[in-house]
């Protein structure tokens, strides 16, 4: 017979342990979130690629043809779709684990599993759309003749680094917006903004080096620039030592975002 022992703390100790014991829950709610974002629409997952690719037609209109901004040496058309790529993925998944909890408050109140599966796994819905957003990506290069070369196989590194970006932040916003919920009115105002200042419509060679240590405080820049650095044969991207000003904010947020959702994560039942 089986014997269930209670004591004080014990769920605490055990917490990331009850993580990677529960990671199935990561792929179920993961693939609830992308059937029911798909269902009943007339061409489906197709809404993955078509959102990103009206957004860079748009970019290349405002920004090659009309602003006439540099391109590094790149068609700007893939210059921008290789910003447009991390940056979707990061609205997409600020957006969905901003609104996860209030979204699953049944499922919260009524039985226990670490509470991060939650907005991890509105993450992991995110990255699914980004890798099928990739095949436009390489349509778009065999269009251009631009092969990738040796730097592509650092994308995978790249990818986590851009889901980081994401977690961080996305956690530390859901468990705000748990207790204030005027988050989900500022989200995306705050994402209509990053849209501007994070170099998806530009190269990040337009920014004078006077401002380039407050540019690279937005870890999307970093981000976005090491996309452009793998995908585009090293032309587009930032220098190192900016780049890794991002990788710090980055891990900084990452750090920040973990520490006050598992702070406040006894309380999402009773305020939720």
């Amino acid at each position: 017979m089986s014997r269930i022992i209670i004591e004080p703390g014990r769920i605490e100790r055990q917490y990331w342990r009850d993580l990677w014991h529960y990671r199935e829950l990561f792929y179920v709610l993961a693939w609830r979130d992308l059937s029911v974002r798909y269902k009943q629409t007339a061409i489906g997952i197709i809404w993955a690629v078509l959102q990103p690719l009206l957004t860079t037609i748009i970019f290349t209109v405002l920004f090659g043809r009309i602003a006439k901004m540099p391109a590094d040496g790149v068609p700007y058309t893939l210059l921008v779709m290789a910003g447009t790529l991390p940056w979707q993925f990061f609205s997409a998944s600020l957006t969905g684990s901003s609104q996860s909890l209030v979204s699953n408050a049944n499922l919260i109140s009524k039985v226990y599993f670490p509470r991060l599966i939650i907005p991890a796994g509105a993450v992991i819905t995110a990255l699914v759309d980004m890798l099928i957003t990739f095949c436009l990506m390489f349509i778009l290069m065999a269009w251009f003749q631009f092969l990738p070369t040796w730097r592509f196989a650092l994308l995978p590194p790249l990818v986590v680094m851009a889901f980081l970006a994401a977690l961080g932040p996305g956690l530390l916003l859901t468990a705000l917006n748990v207790k204030f919920r005027d988050f989900r009115y500022i989200i995306p105002f705050l994402i209509q903004i990053g849209t501007f200042v994070s170099p998806v419509g530009f190269p990040s060679s337009v920014v004078p080096p006077s401002w380039r240590f407050f540019y690279y405080l937005n870890p999307m820049a970093g981000v976005i620039d090491g996309f452009r650095w793998a995908l585009l044969d090293g032309k587009g991207g930032a220098a190192f030592p900016t780049f890794a000003l991002s990788l710090a904010v980055i891990v900084l947020f990452a750090i920040l975002g973990v520490w006050y959702f598992r702070k406040t994560e006894k309380t999402f039942a009773d305020v939720i």
